[in-house]
């Protein structure tokens, strides 16, 4: 089966990465799709944004899987989403770093533990997608070597590609020391204005430097999509007629017709 672990990366904060996190999820289950979110971020939120708490069952989280104490199967948490599955995160994880100095195999870490809950005989998950931490951290070099690809979401202000270079510096070395299988998947913009001279320029620089790379989707300003996490629930549930689901809608398709693509070519 081909399998589809997707890490979604920026190291810039406040892009739409959780936003997307979730709504790619929840836009993917609703066609079908089994999904499992990992939440690596220590902020938690895409947890709390799928209805979770991330105060509670502090031992039950992405945090202990990684300390040794438990397995990723252990720690898996139902959401009210059909389809949809979350191993939630907590501050706690932000003292990973120190706690796992002395492991030299730490960066596989979460590897291991994704590819025992693959190979696991039960149904297994459609999509895997993990939710990074906005800087290039452990745990976002973690997500990297256990992921197949990556989105990067990208908004579309001024700066934005700056912050790229020092992004593809990151995964050229993760491909070249520790997995040479990843690949950037796509580019998504968000944050989109049409209005502003400005977001205008950025697509048209995304395109010319990473062409079909980037999707066709755009996710606009949106605020029903600023209002969606807290209530709990992605905005396709919260509000499926805005234009931030309509794009989220569009995004989970184009996401499932890239597959269909590999599976038909191979």
């Amino acid at each position: 089966m081909y399998k589809k672990i997707i890490s979604i990366i920026n190291q810039k904060g406040g892009v739409g990465k959780t936003t997307t996190v979730i709504n790619l999820a929840a836009g993917l289950s609703m066609k079908g799709k089994k999904i499992l979110v990992i939440d690596l971020d220590p902020q938690g939120n895409a947890t709390t944004g799928l209805g979770l708490s991330n105060t509670e069952n502090s031992d039950n989280t992405i945090y202990s899987v990684l300390n040794g104490n438990k397995k990723i199967s252990d720690v898996v948490q139902k959401t009210k989403f059909r389809e949809l599955d979350l191993v939630s995160s907590n501050v706690d994880l932000s003292g990973l770093e120190v706690e796992t100095a002395g492991n030299s195999k730490r960066a596989f870490i979460l590897k291991d533990e994704l590819t025992s809950i693959l190979n696991d005989s039960r149904p297994s998950y459609d999509y895997i997608l993990i939710d990074c931490p906005p800087s290039l951290s452990l745990l976002t070099i973690m997500a990297l070597v256990a992921s197949d690809s990556l989105i990067v979401p990208l908004q579309t202000e001024f700066f934005a590609l700056e912050g790229l270079s020092q992004l593809m510096k990151t995964i050229e070395r993760i491909k070249s020391n520790l997995n040479p299988n990843l690949s950037i998947r796509g580019i998504l913009l968000t944050m989109f204005d049409r209005r502003n001279k400005l977001s205008v320029e950025v697509e048209k620089e995304a395109r010319n430097y990473f062409k079909e790379k980037v999707y066709s989707s755009i996710v606009p300003r949106n605020v029903r999509l600023s209002e969606a996490p807290s209530h709990g629930v992605p905005v396709l549930i919260y509000d499926k007629t805005c234009s931030g689901s309509k794009a989220y809608f569009s995004f989970a398709d184009e996401v499932i017709n890239q597959d269909k693509l590999v599976e038909s070519a191979a």
